[in-house]
């Protein structure tokens, strides 16, 4: 696991895929940091940050050492590293697209001007001379909603400093907020897709959802898939304007989402399908999960003492 620090519950669900086979599954989550809560499940092992040049040779490092199998992003500073490492690793499996993808979909701007030339349908995105109140700004590579801010009048907008740095669109008021957890082959077969409707949200992290049966992202979400050459676990991010009734895509994380839980309880066997076809085996489609299957998350402490 790159970046799995909070991730003690998707640690458990791999170890659960492991159990349905026979298997033991070992983790290993590459941190910043000893004490973060993954340490109750996993292994923890200290490295540079993602943007060190030395991390990706210390990353295929661990995995040599620790006979790594499967190699996961958590974060989404980890995805590029994600794809540097797989080049380094042909026999660990990392299910992650190639690299240039992956950098487009973590610079915002980047990946609005993608969408848009996909003809896919997203919020409209303003310059600083063109842009009409309200409007939204957010950090062209930020991530858990961090740094974003709603702006009404274009005076505030241009005291931005580094306006340049930041993707600006319509601010959509009347919205519901949508995630869809994806898995896709190796191959490009798209083997799940379920979509939930995001309840209540803290910090940039989903802390209450629920799956749902929605016809119009699941097809938006095959296009996404097939028109950027999306493989493994990916997650989207919609927005539903609910006055001109319309979907739009906010973002593509090519990763497994904090919120995949749900979507996993409700029987979409994306840990399955990992774990699977990390060892050459073939995989099925999957579209009997439950909807109105509900996640509701809740806080809990990780202790630490100094020896």
């Amino acid at each position: 696991m790159l970046g799995g620090a909070r991730r003690v519950s998707m640690a458990e669900l791999f170890k659960r895929s492991g159990e349905r086979i026979g298997r033991e599954v070992n983790i290993i989550s590459y941190e910043l940091l000893e004490q973060v809560p993954i340490a109750l499940v996993a292994k923890v092992v200290v490295g540079p940050r993602w943007s060190d040049p030395n991390v990706v040779q210390d990353i295929v490092r661990v995995a040599k050492e620790n006979e790594v199998d499967i190699i996961l992003p958590f974060v989404d500073g980890a995805i590029e590293i994600a794809s540097k490492v797989k080049q380094h690793l042909p026999d660990v499996f990392i299910p992650v697209g190639d690299f240039e993808t992956n950098r487009i979909m973590f610079d915002k701007i980047e990946a609005a001007k993608a969408f848009e030339k996909a003809g896919i349908p997203i919020p409209k995105t303003y310059s600083a001379l063109t842009a009409k109140m309200p409007a939204i700004a957010k950090p062209r590579k930020g991530s858990a909603s961090r740094g974003i801010k709603v702006f009404h009048t274009l005076d505030e907008l241009m005291e931005l400093r580094n306006l340049s740095e930041y993707l600006v669109q319509e601010y959509i008021e009347n919205r519901e907020e949508y995630t869809v957890d994806c898995y896709v082959s190796q191959q490009g077969e798209i083997l799940t897709v379920v979509p939930r409707c995001r309840l209540e949200v803290m910090g940039g992290e989903v802390t209450r959802t629920i799956t749902c049966r929605n016809t119009v992202l699941d097809g938006l979400s095959r296009r996404v898939i097939e028109t950027f050459n999306l493989r493994g676990p990916v997650t989207l991010q919609f927005l539903h304007d609910l006055d001109r009734n319309r979907y739009l895509l906010m973002e593509v994380n090519p990763r497994l989402g904090g919120g995949v839980v749900c979507s996993i309880y409700a029987g979409a066997p994306i840990t399955d399908y990992i774990i699977d076809e990390s060892r050459g085996i073939t995989l099925l489609p999957c579209d009997d999960w439950a909807y109105n299957t509900l996640m509701a998350r809740y806080q809990k402490e990780a202790i630490f003492y100094e020896s």
